[in-house]
């Protein structure tokens, strides 16, 4: 019996983890797709004439199957990684694309579509019909439909292998980030505080290492690089991170990048673009890369000057240190961490102890509840893993969706952090709640304590599984995240106000250990400290945001490597500053079609968060219930039911301009 194909018959029908195994997937996988190759094929070759009904809203249910067992493969591929897992995945990659390329070349199918389209007029569909409607007919264009004959073919060959790429890119950065770590002895331990000790001697248990390690989890390392004294071990950790995917081995990503950028080139022609980023920025906000450019451009100056006004204060706390030379990249944490002790009086290591994991579960809920009127009742599980926690969410008694936590880092997870859903919300067919998973890698430690970082990366991933879990539409094509991919930043960044809220912070950030509220004069500090070193962070963000554009825009460069060092000299990048996430471990850009000439979308989103906020400020209260309500909605229960542009107007009004994310950044007065 294969536990993914049959009836899930368990409390709010979570799949049965404990009953699924590797050996499940691929049969699963196999009865899935043939299930859905029929559907498509009974839908193509309806004889009837087509309507929305036996053509687009057939569709929505033709994958049923196919969407289930993918949901459940998919996040522990990214969440829980083995050997079958990963085989699988490399599997399935082609197969996969060619399945959806069957789907979008079907030229009966794409008839019936085209046919709607052309009398949509005449067929009485409601907004969200027509909008479904519209969208469907601009993926399957989108994805060659209209061509044929050897245009057809090759199209389907470069999605096919853009899969294959996609997958080996993010396969390669988990085994050089798994393969990677740096033992301590105890001399090391100098200068570190005893969470990040604690996460060191954890690492090295779940490393089997024999002692406490660093590795190259972003909880740990960044902690490491800001508070070890011993520079030549912060110069031998941040080389290894820098150096992810370009260490000449055999999980070298150098060669997949550049055949990724020339076949989505090729890919972008065979449509009739220009370049890759006029085919990918044509369904998004911004719509054209000179638009994206101007964008980056208008925040680029100020940081940048910021930032070199910053690395001088550093370089010379360097030099008073003894060390001559210049400010290097491996020591820009080291020093900005004393300097922001030394002038906001303010300490992580003293700072962390408020900031338990547990502590801000329950100010991310408690927000939510104030917002939307949500509660969260712990589950028991089993789930995917023993680290994974869940809620079921309720709203008034009913049942709003299970949301699941996965928090801490471990080698079979990729890193960085992330919202999926296991199961999207939709009404077709009867009402259908949401499963939303959030994934961190914090370090793990007993307790796990976050830094501020940490807390604010809660609380994105969140307001993503908000617009999740309060989507409130009929098809789940529209459902959820499906929207603009430069608008779908902006719930998860507009929810990291809150954690700036002060009353927020007075009650729930408390020391772990004894229950004392955070003092009154250190959460002024912080809350004071909140554009600190912001120079560097949107320095790091905005050069790699214009590499990624600067590939996708013209010819595909043959050595993307040398690419990126002319874009950053052009600009004038910092020399102390590096991008935050280069070619080689670039997976926002790489590992998918995602945020491929996309990654510019958090600040194009910023711009709409730092207004967002406004509107409740404006109210004069961070929880006004009018304005929670206008924005769940017309943003968080709308999914992609209109244009994104459409929708943020409903909600403010207006469009904004950039200034409220200078404002918010600290970069007005450098502009």
């Amino acid at each position: 019996m294969n536990a993914l194909l049959t009836d899930w018959t368990g409390d709010f029908a979570l799949p049965p983890f404990a009953a699924i195994t590797d050996a499940d997937f691929a049969p699963a996988f196999d009865a899935a797709l043939e299930q859905a190759r029929a559907n498509i094929a009974a839908i193509a070759g309806n004889p009837e004439a087509p309507d929305f009904a036996n053509t687009i809203a057939a569709l929505e249910g033709a994958e049923a199957l196919l969407d289930r067992v993918s949901g459940v493969f998919y996040n522990l591929a990214g969440a829980d990684s083995n050997d079958a897992r990963e085989a699988l995945q490399r599997e399935l990659a082609p197969k996969m694309s060619a399945f959806a390329s069957e789907v979008t070349n079907n030229a009966a199918l794409f008839a019936r579509i085209e046919a709607l389209w052309q009398g949509r007029d005449t067929l009485g569909l409601g907004a969200e019909e027509l909008r479904v409607l519209t969208l469907y007919r601009q993926m399957f264009v989108r994805s060659g439909a209209l061509l044929q004959g050897d245009q057809a073919e090759r199209l389907t060959a470069v999605k096919a292998r853009l899969a294959v790429l996609g997958t080996e890119f993010s396969q390669n950065l988990l085994a050089e980030e798994r393969g990677w770590f740096m033992v301590l002895s105890e001399p090391d331990f100098e200068g570190l505080p005893d969470f990040v000790v604690a996460s060191a001697r954890a690492a090295g248990v779940e490393k089997d290492a024999g002692g406490p390690v660093v590795t190259l989890n972003r909880s740990l390392i960044v902690p490491f690089l800001q508070f070890s004294p011993r520079r030549a071990l912060r110069e031998r950790a941040y080389a290894a991170w820098v150096a992810r995917g370009a260490n000449g081995n055999a999980h070298d990503n150098r060669a997949i990048a550049a055949e990724i950028l020339a076949l989505r080139h090729e890919r972008a022609a065979l449509l009739g673009y220009a370049s890759f980023a006029d085919y990918k920025l044509e369904p998004e906000m911004a719509k054209t890369p000179q638009a994206v450019r101007d964008l980056l451009m208008r925040v680029w100056e100020p940081a940048r000057a910021k930032a070199l006004a910053d690395a001088a204060v550093l370089e010379a706390m360097l030099h008073a240190d003894g060390i001559a030379g210049p400010l290097e990249p491996w020591d820009w944490r080291y020093y900005s961490e004393k300097r922001r002790k030394a002038e906001h009086d303010l300490d992580e290591a003293a700072l962390k102890p408020f900031l338990s994991l547990d502590a801000m579960l329950a100010a991310q809920f408690d927000c939510a509840n104030r917002l939307f009127g949500l509660e969260f009742r712990e589950l028991p599980g089993p789930f995917y893993h023993p680290d994974v926690r869940g809620w079921e969410v309720t709203r008034k008694g009913a049942h709003v969706a299970v949301f699941l936590g996965d928090y801490f880092a471990r080698g079979s997870k990729r890193s960085g952090a992330w919202c999926s859903a296991m199961r999207s919300q939709k009404k077709l067919g009867g009402e259908v709640r949401p499963i939303v998973v959030n994934v961190c890698n914090f370090a793990k430690g007993e307790p796990c304590l976050l830094s501020y970082d940490d807390a604010r990366t809660l609380f994105h991933e969140f307001g993503h599984a908000l617009h999740q879990m309060l989507s409130d539409v009929t098809y789940g094509f529209i459902s959820g995240t499906s929207v603009a991919r430069d608008f779908v930043e902006l719930p998860s960044q507009l929810y990291e106000h809150w954690l700036e809220v002060p009353q927020v912070l007075e009650q729930h950030a408390r020391h772990w250990q004894t229950g004392d509220a955070m003092p009154a004069e250190m959460l002024q500090r912080l809350l004071a400290a909140g554009t600190y070193d912001q120079g560097f962070a949107t320095v790091e963000f905005i050069s790699s945001a214009l590499v990624d554009l600067a590939f996708h825009e013209g010819t595909p460069p043959a050595d993307p490597m040398q690419k990126q060092a002319e874009v950053l000299e052009a600009i004038g990048m910092p020399r102390a500053i590096r991008m935050r996430h280069a070619t080689p471990h670039f997976a926002h850009v790489f590992s998918g079609d995602g945020y491929s000439s996309g990654y510019y979308s958090y600040m194009w989103s910023e711009v709409m968060d730092a207004d967002a906020f406004a509107a409740f400020e404006e109210a004069g209260d961070p929880f006004d219930p009018a304005t929670a309500a206008r924005l769940e909605t017309f943003i968080l229960s709308a999914g992609g039911s209109e244009e994104a542009d459409v929708l943020y107007t409903k909600f403010r009004g207006r469009m904004p301009g950039v200034e409220p994310l200078l404002k918010g950044r600290g970069l007005l007065e450098t502009a």
